[in-house]
């Protein structure tokens, strides 16, 4: 008994330092339960086999049985015992005799890591790559196979410098046109003095999702956002009912002076749910974008004169070059003029086009460029 039991506290005492010994010495072999052996029936190289025996090895001269041994680096014991018989033969499985037609060339996988890797693509995902070739008259290739490259290469990460979203439902408020639901909300911009704040008033069109209207200000005021919803309906050339404008529950957007103006305007409030207020998931993203885009600013506004002049950079950029996923990877403006049909009707031709000329590689239906009608 007593036998016995020093055995085990042996095999406990050495479990730690089977763990240990063969990360430090040999961690490519190591991944899930101190190997990379990958899955069971997995082909292992007779280079591995040699390593993983010599592991065994300086395992049972410290100590440890063999079946411990075997269980901590990842292989059976039946499997051990057949690779010592014959420690010099290769698996003589030979794999696939030959290469899938649907799959990417060499040089098709080395163009997807060169766009994917130039300047002008760095900051951006397959998400929005693949719609601007299309633009262009360009196929390189599916956006699951960029994105499949792109990790077999280890080049697939969150690409800003936001935490990846975790996408939250709105309350369900349709729109099946421009100019039928805005979102709007207030957000605060650094000035160099502590303490001191900017603040942003920004509309923005749900179904394009266009910013239709924005200003800068070094206070907060239902003022501000009251003459600011007059200007846009005046632009937009907005009709009484026409429009309903949604925000969250926060005091300047329930205030009397700014549901006066939308009765007056003929603009009907919807607000987002009772006593919570930050559930305003489209001007939330909409400021999420704005504040964590690669050209925000390091430094604080000097000046509310210097945050309006780079909000107004921002806007143009937003609407007239941000491929936004929600409509398609269409710009803001192209939807809200309608130009964005012709642009998604122009990327299903290249689709179709790169069909006809490799169908083997589509074993269904082209990517769904089909406009969406309401949001």
């Amino acid at each position: 008994m007593a036998s016995r039991k020093r055995i085990s506290g042996l095999n406990a005492k050495f479990s730690v330092k089977i763990k240990l010994l063969p990360r430090h010495r040999h961690s490519s072999y190591f991944k899930k339960n101190c190997t990379d052996l990958g899955r069971r029936g997995s082909k292992v190289s007779l280079l591995d086999r040699k390593k993983i025996l010599e592991l065994i090895d300086e395992c049972r001269s410290v100590g440890a049985s063999r079946e411990l041994a075997c269980r901590e680096i990842g292989v059976s014991s039946r499997t051990l015992q057949r690779w010592m018989r014959s420690p010099d033969q290769e698996d003589r499985r030979q794999g696939p005799l030959s290469r899938p037609l649907n799959s990417l060339t060499e040089t098709e996988k080395s163009n997807i890591i060169r766009i994917s890797t130039a300047k002008e693509f760095q900051d951006k995902s397959p998400h929005q790559i693949v719609p601007i070739l299309a633009d262009r008259g360009e196929y390189i290739a599916s956006e699951s196979s960029f994105y499949r490259v792109l990790k077999a290469n280890s080049l697939l990460s969150h690409r800003a410098k936001s935490r990846p979203r975790s996408v939250a439902k709105p309350k369900p408020y349709r729109a099946t046109a421009p100019r039928q639901l805005f979102s709007w909300d207030i957000t605060y911009l650094k000035s160099d003095v502590k303490g001191k704040y900017f603040f942003l008033y920004m509309f923005l069109d749900v179904f394009s999702r266009k910013i239709v209207g924005w200003a800068v200000h070094d206070r907060e005021s239902p003022d501000h956002s009251s003459a600011l919803l007059k200007s846009i309906c005046q632009l937009e050339n907005i009709a009484i009912n026409q429009l309903s404008v949604h925000s969250d529950n926060g005091g300047p957007m329930k205030g009397a002076t700014m549901l006066a103006t939308m009765q007056k305007l003929g603009v009907v409030p919807s607000f987002s749910r009772p006593s919570v207020k930050d559930d305003n998931p489209f001007s939330e993203a909409l400021f999420k974008t704005l504040k964590y885009t690669p050209a925000y600013p390091s430094q604080p506004f000097s000046s509310e004169k210097a945050a309006s002049r780079w909000v107004e950079t921002f806007a143009s950029w937003y609407n007239e070059e941000h491929l936004h996923s929600a409509i398609s990877f269409t710009t803001p403006s192209s939807r809200h003029c309608g130009d964005d049909s012709n642009i998604l009707l122009h990327r299903k031709k290249v689709y179709d086009n790169a069909r006809e000329n490799k169908p083997e590689r589509w074993s269904g239906n082209t990517r769904n460029w089909e406009k969406k009608g309401e949001v």
